[in-house]
């Protein structure tokens, strides 16, 4: 006896029931690894941007930069210390410059500064210049008009014998007229500061002043000591 149903319709169950069969079987735990497993495949296919000396910012580990970027973040902190050191290097010399000529006691600045303050206050000054509070300070003339342009002469030397010699000559105006101021100081092997070896003033048409003057003094006690003293009318020496 011939089948009724067709061949076509005579299906295997297991088709029908195979996926459900085959999802129950996949164990707990590979779930729960899959999404760590899918993050660090796509963590480890995006690059980083490479550190050069001039992108480095030092947030990176070093032991996480290449060889190349090893030695470009070296180089940028040798740079950067070389920086630094170059700045102190000119803080520490624009200090030594500005003690050494405006606030050491024995600066040019503070010997100029001292002329002038000896000049308005002598009457012989005052007499050929005028009011000592109207006298003015100068140095060299120059293109520029403005006064405070025209710079201080001055010079400073050491002779073969180890002496400093500190120069420095200006000009001083009054209501009354201008003279010439010439400074001479030395300072010794040993000393810690200059003096005088002569301070004057010159005026034209009228006598030197003197402020200072080492040589005639020196001079003057020479010849104290050559006279030696008198007793009852007899000089002894």
């Amino acid at each position: 006896m011939k089948s009724q149903f067709a061949p076509s319709r005579l299906r295997p169950i297991t088709l029908t029931m195979g996926r459900p069969l085959l999802t129950t079987c996949i164990h707990p735990a590979l779930f729960a690894t899959l999404p760590r497993r899918l993050s660090y495949t796509s963590s480890s296919s995006t690059k980083r941007r490479t550190v050069t000396p001039l992108n480095d910012d030092g947030h990176l580990p070093w032991s996480d930069l290449t060889a190349a970027e090893k030695t470009g973040r070296a180089v940028q902190q040798t740079v950067n210390l070389s920086l630094v050191l170059v700045g102190l290097a000119l803080t520490s010399g624009v200090i030594y410059v500005l003690y050494s000529e405006v606030f050491s006691t024995d600066s040019k600045t503070t010997h100029f500064n001292r002329a002038v303050d000896r000049i308005k206050s002598d009457p012989r000054c005052v007499e050929l210049l005028g009011d000592g509070k109207k006298l003015k300070a100068f140095g060299e003339e120059t293109h520029n008009s403005w006064r405070r342009a025209r710079p201080i002469a001055s010079s400073a030397v050491t002779d073969r014998y180890g002496v400093e010699h500190l120069r420095i000559e200006f000009n001083i105006q009054g209501p009354r007229g201008i003279g010439r101021v010439n400074i001479h100081l030395i300072k010794n092997p040993g000393e810690h500061e200059h003096h005088y070896k002569y301070f004057f003033l010159d005026v034209k048409g009228h006598q030197r002043i003197w402020f200072e003057n080492a040589d005639a003094a020196r001079q003057q006690q020479q010849n104290k000591k050559g006279e030696g003293f008198k007793l009852f009318g007899v000089k002894w020496s």
